[in-house]
Formats: structure tokens, C-alpha cells, sequence
């Protein structure tokens, strides 16, 4: 036998791969890179930003979910931003920084395959710390709200973004892979983030996209807005649309490197960018639609639900006041704190003619003004109806004297001015001895001036040391019964204008 004529021998036969091979991979590889990842270092990082500069404020606020849910979404993607931007580019520069792009290029993962591997990991561990924080507040909300339930959206919102942060910082250490492309492109974001809604102007601007956004420009998180109607999704859902529509393009951006030689690879990448871009391109077409409702919220006409304009139903809490006063639940911790601001009040005119038998609060009405102006008033014809100031205690700014000073000048003064004008005698000016009794019944906090009044009820009360002045600083003095006494004797004619300054007692 020749050794031309020798049987060759057989050589190994080729192993069928099995089906779920791949996916099986790609699961050794994402828990791989879990472990390994950059993320999961700096989770005690982003804990510490968002407690100082979010949790503390945001549990400092009222108990109320509009208002924690709102500022929330404005604090947590902020806060998040420093780690999970530089993680990401961290992790997207690895290959190039290590200057091992060909070698890993001979192994079985295309580099897509491996970048998605590794931002899908540092993502994950960046979503636990955002839904850490998220259910942190809201279960210590949960704790100590008297009314109401979860706000779902803000914090859907904030969840969306958080891909996006990564897909920006990813790809940036990807495509400029450096030991300085990390902190570049988190100063780059953190500033992008925090001042990019300060360039929104009115309720038609296309900035209110960032997801920072969580209501109008000029109102923000207000205990008014999602409490006697229910929160809008509109502004929502076109943020969300933006988080995942940029992160689908820039994550699809990523395997243009790869695709230069396969065609088919070349379609599939270029559809799924396209994609993502025209979900975020109408996204931000959708946000600039937007407009101002009456109950402080922003509608999108292509994404409202007409289900959503109908009052929220609740049982009022009503105090056991001489006249009772009821607010919505939310504001049942506030209940007292009306009563002491007023309370000398409703027991003065109670029982008068003209007198309310109930006290209601109502919801504000909101319009829009030119530029960033938003006018707050209330619908409500009745003087039975007030509206709560927006300050409450705990607001950044606002204080129990300032609120307590509010009330006595809108509630107290609006209910004593009924009393004394009657219904309809507004039209004509008030007499000396009408204001007098006004000033002698009211209690004025320091921070109320006679010019404050003017635009609100039309007039002046009487200026310091005249003789009005001094009659109602007579009648001030007397005892709360003493004034409903006399009032309840010659309320008709101080009404018809009988009674002279020289009169009162």
C-alpha cells in the first residue's frame, strides 16, 4: 500500500450546536458582566446624591402623592445622573481603553452582541437603584397620606430614562474610548439635564420633553394640581416615547461598526435606528402640543383621554366649627391650621344673615399667561368656596405664619366682607363704618397691607390712625360675643348705611 493509496483518516465529525445554545451564552455572558460591572460600585454613590439632594426634600413636603410623586421625577433621574452616566461610559470604553478591541474581535460574540451584553448589565444595576429610591418614598408615603394612592407615571418616567442616561454614556466611551471621556460626558448630561428645562417657555414648548418635566413650567409639583382631578398621563407617555425611542437609536447606532460588510446586518441596524428616532422625533412634536388645562396639567390632544377631565370623587373632612369648614382629605392635616387662622371669624358670623352655613374648598383654576406667567384663581361664584393657598407648611419657601397670614387675608376677609356687604352690595363703595367693622373683625398677620387688598376686594380698609381706624380697633376689642351680639341687632342697618362711626361700640 502507497502512501497515496492510504485512507485518509476521518477527522472529527462536526458538532450539531444545539438550539438554545446562544441564548444560553448570552446568559453566561450578561451574568458575567453583572458581577464585573462598574454600576454596582457606585450604587452607594448615587444612594448618598439622591438622599442629599432629593429625599430630604421630598420627604420634608407634605404627605401628599401629587406632590412627592411630582418632585420625585424631578429629583431622582437628576441625582442618578452622575453615576449612571459615568458608569456607562466607563463600561462602553473598556474595549478601547484597554486596547483589546482585535483580540476580543476573534471571538465567537460579534461586538454588537457584547456592547448590548455589557449596557444591558450596567442598565440593570442602574434601574435597581432608581426603583430602590422610587419605593423608598413611596412606601414611606404610603405611611403617612391621608388620601389618595400612587402616582404611577412619575415615577414610569424616571424608570425610562435611566436606559437613556446609559445609552448616552455607553456610547460615548464606545465611540471616544479614553480615560477622560467618563467625567466629559457626565458633566455633559448632568448640566444638559438640570438646565435643559429651564429653556421651556409657556405650555407649548417642545423642552417640557425632558423627562424632568413633571408638569407645567410655572407650577410644578403644587398641592392643587392631581388632587380634585385626576393626574394626566399625556406629558408621561411623550417622555417615555422620547427615553426609549433615543436609547432604541443610540443602542442601534452602536452596530453600525459591525454591519459595514453584511448587508442584511446594514437594513436591520438602520431600521432599528430609524425607528428609534422617529419615535423620539414625534415624541418631542407631541410635547410641543401641549397645553395648559384648567386643572394645572399639560394636554396633549393626541394622547388625552376624555375620561380624564372628570373630577375625582372623595368624602370631604369638615371641621366642628361654629361654620364648618371641609377640605378635600389630602389636606386633612391642614383642617386645624384653618380653623386657627379663621376660627375667630366663622364664630362671629355664624348664624348672621348672609353667613355661609358651610365653608367648601374648591379646586384652583389655572390659565396661562404670556411667557411663563399662570394666573391661580377659582371658578366659584359662591361665597362659600375658598381655595387653599399653594404654600402650604413644608412647601420649600413657605411657612406656618405665611400660610396663616394667607388665609386670614383671602378666606377670613372674603367671609367677613360677605357678611357685612351683603350679596350684591359690592357695586357700591363701603362706608367708613362697614370698613371699620371689617378691620375690627378680621385678623390681620403682618405681612398684609392695605394695598394688598385693593386689587382683590376694591377697596382700601382704613389707613393707620384715622378716625375708621380707631372705631375698628374699638370693636376689636370687645369680646367675640359681644360683636355677634351686636351685629346680630344692627347687621340690617350697618347693611343700609344707618350707622355712623360715632355709633359703633
Amino acid at each position: 500500500m502507497t502512501a497515496a493509496s492510504a485512507p485518509v483518516a476521518p477527522g472529527p465529525l462536526p458538532v450539531a450546536r444545539r438550539a438554545g445554545s446562544a441564548v444560553l451564552g448570552s446568559g453566561r455572558l450578561l451574568r458575567l458582566e453583572l458581577r464585573h460591572n462598574a454600576m454596582m460600585w457606585l450604587l452607594p454613590l448615587a444612594a448618598v446624591l439622591f438622599w442629599f439632594n432629593g429625599y430630604r426634600e421630598i420627604m420634608a413636603l407634605p404627605p401628599m402623592w401629587n406632590l412627592r410623586a411630582m418632585t420625585l421625577q424631578n429629583r431622582l433621574l437628576l441625582d442618578l445622573a452622575v453615576p449612571v452616566t459615568g458608569a456607562a461610559a466607563w463600561m462602553g470604553s473598556r474595549e478601547g481603553r484597554r486596547n483589546i478591541t482585535d483580540l476580543v474581535a476573534m471571538t465567537a460574540r460579534p461586538r454588537w452582541a457584547r456592547q448590548l451584553a455589557t449596557w444591558a448589565a450596567t442598565t440593570a444595576w442602574a434601574e435597581a437603584g432608581c426603583l430602590g429610591g422610587i419605593a423608598v418614598v413611596y412606601g414611606m408615603t404610603a405611611r403617612q397620606a391621608s388620601w389618595g394612592g400612587p402616582l404611577w407615571w412619575p415615577a414610569v418616567v424616571s424608570a425610562a430614562g435611566v436606559p437613556m442616561l446609559t445609552a448616552i454614556g455607553f456610547a460615548a466611551g464606545a465611540w471616544f474610548p479614553g480615560r477622560f471621556v467618563a467625567p466629559l460626558v457626565t458633566v455633559a448630561v448632568f448640566f444638559g439635564l438640570g438646565y435643559g428645562t429651564q429653556a421651556a417657555s409657556g405650555d407649548h414648548s417642545f423642552w417640557q420633553i425632558s423627562p424632568l418635566t413633571s408638569g407645567a413650567f410655572d407650577i410644578g409639583a403644587a398641592p392643587g394640581v392631581a388632587t380634585f382631578y385626576p393626574y394626566l398621563p399625556d406629558l408621561s407617555i411623550a417622555q417615555v416615547m422620547f427615553a426609549v425611542g433615543l436609547t432604541v437609536a443610540i443602542l442601534g447606532t452602536l452596530g453600525w461598526s459591525g454591519a459595514r460588510s453584511r448587508p442584511r446586518a446594514r437594513l436591520v441596524v438602520a431600521a432599528i435606528t430609524a425607528a428609534g428616532l422617529a419615535a423620539s422625533g414625534t415624541a418631542v412634536t407631541l410635547a410641543g402640543t401641549g397645553r395648559l388645562d384648567p386643572h394645572g396639567m399639560i394636554v396633549i390632544p393626541a394622547l388625552h383621554g376624555a375620561a380624564s377631565d372628570q373630577p375625582v370623587r372623595y368624602t370631604p373632612i369638615c371641621s366642628h366649627t361654629a361654620i364648618p369648614v371641609c377640605v378635600h382629605p389630602a389636606y386633612a392635616a391642614f383642617l386645624p391650621a384653618v380653623t386657627a387662622a379663621v376660627g375667630s371669624e366663622l364664630t362671629e358670623v355664624a348664624g348672621l344673615p348672609g353667613a355661609p352655613a358651610r365653608l367648601t374648598q374648591v379646586a384652583a383654576v389655572y390659565r396661562q399667561d404670556p411667557g411663563n406667567g399662570i394666573t391661580v384663581s377659582t371658578a366659584a361664584s359662591s361665597g362659600s368656596a375658598f381655595v387653599l393657598p399653594d404654600q402650604l407648611p413644608g412647601v420649600p419657601g413657605a411657612t406656618t405664619a405665611a400660610f396663616t397670614s394667607q388665609l386670614e387675608q383671602d378666606l377670613g376677609l372674603q367671609l367677613v366682607s360677605d357678611v357685612i356687604l351683603g350679596g350684591d352690595s359690592r357695586a357700591a363703595a363701603p362706608s367708613q363704618a362697614q370698613l371699620a367693622v371689617i378691620a375690627g373683625l378680621v385678623r390681620f398677620g403682618p405681612s398684609v397691607e392695605n394695598r394688598d387688598l385693593e386689587p382683590l376686594f376694591g377697596y382700601l380698609l382704613p389707613v393707620p390712625g384715622s378716625p375708621a381706624a380707631l372705631a375698628g380697633q374699638r370693636f376689636a376689642a370687645l369680646s367675640a360675643a359681644a360683636k355677634h351680639a351686636w351685629l346680630v341687632h344692627h347687621l340690617a342697618a350697618l347693611r343700609a348705611g344707618r350707622i355712623s362711626l360715632a355709633q359703633l361700640p
